[in-house]
C-alpha cells in the first residue's frame, strides 16, 4: 500500500486487474512491483514511448519526483532527446554499441565532443573550418567572418587540423546595421516556421548550405522571404569540435 501511495495509485488498485487499468496505470504498477523488490537500480527501456503527450509529461515529472524521494539509481533508455534532458543528472550518449559522450545534460548540449553528439541533442548549425598558420581558422564552405583572434577566443586550430564550428540555432541573431557579433556570415532567408512560442528560419549561405535561427515569437524578424540578412552570434556560444 505504501508503494500505492508513492505512485499515486488509490488503495483499491491492490486488488484491481492489471488489464482493467489505463497505460498510465500499467506503468505505475509495473513500477511498484520492481520497486516491491527494494533494488539498488532500475532500468527503463523506453517507458513512455507507447503514451500520449499529456500523460507523458505527467509521468516524467513524477518519475523525477520519484527518482529524488528514493534515492535509487535510474538508468533511463530513451531515443527523446526531451525526455532525456527533463529527466537526467547525467546522460550516455551511444553510437554503434559504444558510448561517445558521458556528462551533465548542459554540458552535453552546448560543448559535444563529436559531430554525431551536437546532432543528436537538437537542431545545431556547423561549419567546417581547418587551421592554418598562427592558429587561425580557414572555412572550407560557408564564409564565416571572424572578429578577432582565433586564440583569443578559444577556438584556435593546429595548423593542418579539422574542426568544425558548433552554434545553436538560437544563439544566433539577425544583424542590424551598425551592429556586430564575434561570427559574422551573410545569406538570403529562405523560410520561416512557426513553432508555438517561437520562429525557425532557414537562411541559405553563399556555398548554398543552410543556417538555423531560432527566436522567440516576441522577437520575431519581420523582413520578407528572399531578402538578404547578415547573421551573427557570440565566441561564448560557440564550441569547436575537433575532428579525431
Amino acid at each position: 500500500l505504501e508503494l500505492l501511495e508513492l505512485l499515486h495509485l488509490p488503495a483499491d488498485y491492490y486488488d484491481k486487474q492489471v488489464t482493467k487499468c489505463s497505460g498510465g496505470e500499467r506503468q505505475r504498477v509495473a513500477l511498484a512491483r520492481a520497486l516491491a523488490f527494494d533494488p539498488e537500480i532500475l532500468f527503463f527501456d523506453e517507458p513512455l514511448s507507447a503514451l500520449d503527450y499529456r500523460l507523458r509529461k505527467t509521468l516524467e515529472k513524477e518519475l523525477k519526483d520519484l527518482h529524488r524521494r528514493t534515492g535509487k539509481t535510474f538508468v533511463y533508455i530513451t531515443h527523446s532527446l526531451e525526455e532525456a534532458m527533463v529527466m537526467s543528472d547525467r546522460i550516455a550518449i551511444m553510437r554503434q554499441g559504444r558510448f561517445e559522450q558521458i556528462d551533465v545534460a548542459e554540458q552535453i548540449y552546448s560543448r559535444p565532443e563529436s559531430r554525431f553528439v551536437a546532432e543528436f541533442m537538437g537542431e545545431v548549425n556547423l561549419f567546417d573550418v581547418q587551421g592554418v598558420n598562427g592558429g587561425q581558422l580557414h572555412g572550407q564552405g560557408v564564409d564565416v567572418h571572424i572578429n578577432g583572434e582565433a586564440q583569443e577566443l578559444g577556438i584556435a586550430l593546429q595548423q593542418g587540423e579539422q574542426g568544425a564550428l558548433m552554434v545553436r540555432p538560437e544563439f544566433v541573431r539577425f544583424i542590424r546595421p551598425g551592429q556586430t557579433a564575434d561570427f559574422i556570415v551573410k545569406g538570403i532567408l529562405r523560410e520561416e516556421y512557426a513553432l508555438g512560442s517561437r520562429m525557425q528560419y532557414d537562411v541559405e549561405a553563399s556555398d548554398g548550405t543552410l543556417i538555423t535561427v531560432e527566436k522567440l515569437l516576441e522577437d520575431r524578424f519581420s523582413g520578407p522571404l528572399g531578402e538578404q540578412v547578415t547573421l551573427g552570434w557570440d565566441a561564448e556560444r560557440t564550441h569547436m569540435i575537433r575532428e579525431h
